[in-house]
């Protein structure tokens, strides 16, 4: 295989991620409620503590997810006709790889085009896919899914894979920006395959985020470790009760830090102090789950045409499939 078959567009400077998270924190330290962007949480500690989430017994979406990809990839890779997959939030391309096997084995795709803000994870993650599809382009692009939109690598016909219920930690209005943004970015007759976590019992939702080992309050609370880390400030973590609770208004676990003493945190390199009461909160990340038909009508007021949903058993995960089409966008 020739080098050229493997590429990575890079359109985030090396100094982004210090840039960000500086105005982030701005903002969420200065703001009432304070709300921190999740994306923090996934450091390379924190990345390390989630791959030990998605092995507890009472988190389902992950291997759902995957058994749902692995009965319906031989159906996707017919009904879309794509021959390039874009993948959003790449990270491994662990999952995905059940995609790849069954379009790859019927000729059709040309090239796999992973998008990730990480750049070493990136790499190496497309080095393996690399020599595991040998007949395949690689050209990632290093950026963020939510301003890089449209620098998508081009193909003849795409289908992007959002997956993982990543959707679910959009606000609302945020939701429904990005899937506008992403269906102006694609053509007629192009394809997204969505992963989203539909309604279910309460307590078993919970039960995923609130399991008995303490792994998810340990993966919330990481996030005080990389402000301390990153901008110098002296969060105790020991000082903060990991809430998760259900919001059925939203339908939507929100998963919060509690102050259980009053305190006042210095940030060294935003040259503020923080003031928290006792039972203060701050909002660290949310998880929407979504009726089928509810998500449908979004992705269509979005520009796409629904053509299937898929529910694993007891409906632990969904996967829906949409084309983009004109005829799908309300006046």
């Amino acid at each position: 295989m020739n080098e050229s078959s493997l590429s990575i567009d890079i359109r985030l400077p090396s100094d982004w991620a210090d840039d960000e998270m500086r105005a982030d924190m701005t903002r969420a330290f200065t703001g009432s409620p304070i709300v921190l962007p999740p994306k923090w949480l996934y450091d390379h500690r924190g990345s390390e503590i989630f791959s030990e989430i998605t092995r507890l017994k009472e988190y389902y979406p992950t291997e759902a997810e995957r058994s749902l990809l692995k009965r319906h990839a031989d159906e996707i890779a017919s009904v879309t006709g794509a021959d390039t997959i874009v993948e959003l939030g790449s990270g491994t391309s662990d999952k995905t790889r059940t995609l790849l096997d069954s379009f790859a084995a019927t000729n059709q795709l040309t090239k796999f085009a992973p998008v990730d803000v990480s750049e070493d994870t990136l790499r190496g993650a497309a080095a393996i896919l690399d020599k595991r599809y040998p007949g395949i382009e690689i050209a990632g692009l290093v950026g963020d899914f939510t301003r890089h939109l449209p620098h998508l690598p081009t193909g003849d016909k795409r289908l992007v894979a959002f997956l993982g219920g990543t959707i679910g930690n959009f606000y609302v209005e945020e939701r429904r920006a990005f899937l506008g943004a992403l269906a102006d970015v694609l053509h007629d007759g192009e394809w997204l395959l969505l992963g989203f976590d539909p309604l279910k019992s309460v307590d078993k939702i919970l039960d995923a985020y609130n399991d008995e080992p303490g792994v998810t309050a340990k993966f919330v609370r990481n996030v005080l470790s990389v402000i301390n880390n990153k901008l110098g400030a002296d969060f105790d973590l020991s000082e903060f009760e990991y809430i998760p609770f259900w919001d059925g208004t939203e339908n939507r676990v929100d998963m919060r830090l509690r102050s259980s003493v009053p305190q006042q945190i210095r940030i060294e390199s935003l040259d503020l102090h923080v003031d928290l009461g006792e039972g203060e909160e701050i909002r660290v990340e949310i998880s929407t789950k979504f009726s089928p038909g509810y998500l449908s009508e979004e992705i269509k007021q979005a520009g796409f045409n629904v053509h299937s949903v898929f529910l694993a058993e007891n409906d632990e995960f969904g996967l829906l499939l949409a084309e983009r089409s004109p005829a799908a966008q309300t006046s």
